[in-house]
């Protein structure tokens, strides 16, 4: 059974409350053909949420409800459906659960396995990008691939402008923050200028870095007057005390 479904910028207004699908519930009686649907319709909630959750740009996909060799029964009471297992799109495990009354047919349980096709515009490599090296706007295009069973894709180039490769990243190849790493940018033994803002006045001075570090990460600075500080990398050899607000 499948069904496409866009995902537009309507579907955030819409999706409010609790980020994953855990149960849902529908009123009695529900006949034996309609407990696919039911399932399908819960795994098709679940993966509105988790696409909406990761900010996925136009994301689409198709839901597949695996029918197994048992026979589906009516349920004469509440049918729930509860998510299982649902650490990946590609293959999730759904139950769905008729509590019974007694009067009207016993209770039963059937597990279900889902899978969900998503694909989404994300950030892949528009040239080679060599290990060490700073990705620049030039070096990435957004292009629709199947994130089905990649967890850690990009939506916005912007993320990743600035950052540097694990490892050589061909053209073509799908970003991934597994590979990506942040600069260093200022390095031990580095002249640093030390910029203090505060209330639109700006005082500034040398220092020289004893530890090397990325954009956000503390490291230890001699200033001018012999004092040692601890200071926020802010780029390129520029610090600012630790205890100041993080630079935006």
């Amino acid at each position: 059974m499948f069904n496409k479904t866009i995902v537009t910028g309507l579907s955030r207004m819409l999706l409010t409350g609790s980020i994953f699908f855990n149960t849902s519930t529908h009123a009695a009686p529900v006949p034996a053909d309609k407990v696919l649907l039911l399932v399908e319709d819960a795994a098709r909630e679940y993966v509105l949420r988790w696409a909406d959750s990761r900010g996925l740009a136009e994301p689409e996909f198709d839901i597949t409800v695996v029918r197994g060799s048992r026979p589906l029964a009516a349920c004469g009471s509440a049918v729930s459906v509860e998510a299982a297992d649902t650490r990946q799109p590609a293959r999730m495990r759904f139950n769905a659960i008729c509590s019974g009354d007694g009067a009207r047919g016993g209770s039963w349980r059937y597990e279900f396995v889902v899978r969900a096709k998503v694909s989404a515009r994300i950030v892949i490599a528009a040239n080679d990008i060599g290990a060490g090296k700073i990705i620049t706007d030039e070096d990435v295009l957004l292009e629709r691939h199947d994130i089905s069973t990649v967890g850690d894709s990009v939506s916005d180039p912007q993320e990743v402008v600035g950052m540097s490769a694990k490892r050589t990243v061909r053209v073509g190849e799908v970003l991934r923050t597994g590979s990506l790493a942040s600069p260093i940018l200022v390095k031990r033994g580095d002249l640093v200028n030390i910029v203090a803002s505060r209330d639109q006045v700006t005082v500034s001075m040398s220092g020289e870095a004893m530890d090397a570090g990325a954009k956000g990460s503390q490291v230890r600075v001699r200033n001018s007057s012999g004092n040692i500080i601890r200071a926020r990398v802010t780029g390129p050899g520029a610090v600012q005390p630790a205890d100041m607000p993080a630079a935006r």
